[in-house]
């Protein structure tokens, strides 16, 4: 990392934490390069590159200041209310209603599940892929169908290693992406009938798994700045026979809630108190905004207990599907139940991602993947800030790519969905994320596509049918 984009990630931490407030001068460039003790160049440069992520901006003969949308005007949406009650779950043919009407191509897709394939180095990635083809021992097509590819393993411990978690390439099981790994972590440590704690909202994939395995979700609600309720998941572990818990520590989907380290630890200490395994989905934890990375709860995990995801699917490269899973004591189970089914992601993907990884570029492209995802997050709190009813809440994640809309209580976001489709904008309605179909004045937006005109307009139609409610 550049000496200006260090110092430019300390000032946007600053303006992240409100300690530099909207409309607020930001140091001048005589006093940051005395202070941070750089050239004024480089705190030129610091300033340019916070300037075009929409944090800071020039005022004629006045200096730097924050902008005035720099922290979210509007008000945080409120944590659900708990539910007491084991849930059967039944989403599929809501949530399949829902993927399956916007395919088309041309629609503004506002509730897509990921973010722009324009922000993944896809060529790069595809040289990589000859090039590890035409180097690839013939063996390796057949031994690495077992275990992986062992250079892709070795490249994932070692990004494990940097959060101070370690792991020998051999614990990890590599999987047809995060999916499937949730997918073989439940199904080792459940029966059908099982209670399954789960957060809510929650990301519709989850409700699904345990809809195919015949699995009672207990919803769990969850601050939708700091994640899971640990007094609620306390008490449900008190009187209940929870077999499992699922959830995400960083970045949630749809809040974009991120837990503290002390709060994953305490998470931890009482999980491992009632001998409840964790499932741990982490796909997003690569995309945050500030300097340090968060850390995963596997990092606190002192006994296999926790069963850590995490995926090259949101942040590199979609189409891919290489995921895989740090399983703790629950590697072999895994491990045999994925030979028993998908057997292995395809090879050549593995071998692929390896060389990429290898090459040094992942961290360039994340780096700029953030700070891109970072602008785009502000201009679409600009846009619901500027298009929505005032009474309208929103979260502001740290990371991700989704924002969690709490629109007013009168508004049906189904109908929502159904009206703006017809416009062509897709969004993604707050029924769909729980087990129990609440969250019906809700809806989740991602800001992960390039900001144009027409997102904007889309937009502003979006807030003229809120309105119309």
């Amino acid at each position: 990392m550049k000496l200006y984009e260090r110092l430019a990630d300390e000032i946007a931490e600053l303006i992240r934490s409100g300690v530099l407030a909207p409309n607020e001068k930001v140091p001048s460039v005589r006093t940051a390069s005395r202070t941070y003790n750089v050239s004024p160049a480089t705190v030129f440069e610091a300033y340019y590159l916070l300037e075009s992520r929409g944090l800071i901006q020039a005022r004629p003969r006045s200096g730097y200041f924050v902008c005035a949308q720099a922290k979210n005007a509007l008000a945080e949406p409120e944590m659900s209310p708990r539910s007491t009650e084991t849930t059967p779950v039944d989403v599929s043919e809501l949530v399949f209603s829902v993927l399956g009407s916007i395919k088309d191509p041309d629609t503004i897709p506002l509730g897509s599940a990921f973010p722009s394939p324009d922000l993944f180095p896809l060529a790069r990635i595809a040289r990589s892929m000859n090039k590890s083809l035409q180097q690839m021992p013939a063996k390796s097509i057949l031994t690495d169908i077992t275990s992986g590819n062992p250079q892709l393993r070795r490249q994932i411990a070692l990004r494990y290693r940097v959060n101070g978690v370690m792991h020998a390439p051999e614990e990890l099981v590599i999987t047809n992406g995060a999916l499937e790994a949730l997918n073989l972590c439940l199904q080792v440590v459940t029966q059908p009938g099982d209670l399954v704690a789960i957060e809510t909202p929650t990301f519709y994939a989850a409700l699904q798994i345990l809809e195919r395995l015949q699995l009672k979700a207990v919803e769990i609600p969850v601050h939708p700045r700091d994640g899971i309720h640990l007094q609620t998941l306390e008490e449900s572990l008190q009187r209940l026979p929870i077999k499992a818990c699922w959830l995400m520590s960083s970045f949630h989907n749809p809040l974009g809630a991120s837990m503290s380290d002390e709060k994953k630890q305490q998470l931890y200490d009482l999980l491992h108190q009632y001998q409840v395994p964790l499932i741990e989905d982490d796909v997003y934890s690569e995309l945050y905004f500030g300097i340090n990375s968060p850390k995963p709860i596997k990092h606190f995990d002192r006994a296999g207990l926790v069963m850590h995801c995490g995926s090259f699917s949101k942040n590199l490269a979609p189409g891919y599907r290489v995921g895989w899973v740090a399983a703790g004591r629950y590697a072999e189970q895994i491990h045999r139940l994925k030979l028993m089914t998908t057997i292995s992601p395809s090879i050549p993907a593995q071998a692929a991602l390896a060389d990429y990884l290898q090459q040094g570029g992942y961290d360039r492209h994340l780096r700029k993947l953030r700070e891109t995802l970072e602008h785009q997050q502000q201009l679409m709190l600009n846009a619901i800030a500027k298009y929505f009813p005032k009474n309208t809440r929103v979260t502001r994640p740290n990371g991700g790519y989704f924002l969690w809309v709490e629109l007013p209580e009168q508004v049906d976001s189904l109908q929502l969905f159904s009206m703006a489709l017809a416009q062509g904008i897709s969004i993604a309605p707050g029924p769909i994320f729980s087990a129990t179909r609440r969250f019906r004045n809700c809806i989740r937006l991602n800001y992960g596509y390039a900001w144009t005109k027409e997102i904007d307009e889309a937009m502003s139609v979006l807030g003229k049918l809120i309105n119309g409610f």
